[in-house]
């Protein structure tokens, strides 16, 4: 049976315009960091104005650069634990 122990809730904003949607992602940490990150989309003018799309491409955006940084606060962490330079965590 598994059992949370913790929980992380990210938060994402977004700005739009007409052509550009700009999100904002951030995350609480259990420690009481934040990490934060941005996504940006732009709308050709000839598309369809479809901002759920805008929103979900620059929320995707926003949330992979969340997910590097966190990738890179984790392997600093292990390097900085075990004394040795570990391979980076990309996957």
């Amino acid at each position: 049976m598994m059992h949370t122990t913790v929980g992380w809730h990210v938060e994402l904003e977004f700005e739009e315009d007409d052509l550009h949607t700009r999100a904002a992602a951030l995350v609480r940490l259990p420690d009481g960091r934040e990490v934060r990150a941005r996504g940006h989309a732009s709308r050709h003018f000839s598309d369809a104005n479809q901002p759920r799309v805008g929103e979900e491409i620059a929320g995707a955006r926003a949330l992979n650069e969340l997910a590097m940084q966190l990738l890179t606060k984790a392997h600093d962490e292990i390097d900085e634990a075990s004394g040795r330079t570990s391979r980076p965590l990309t996957h």
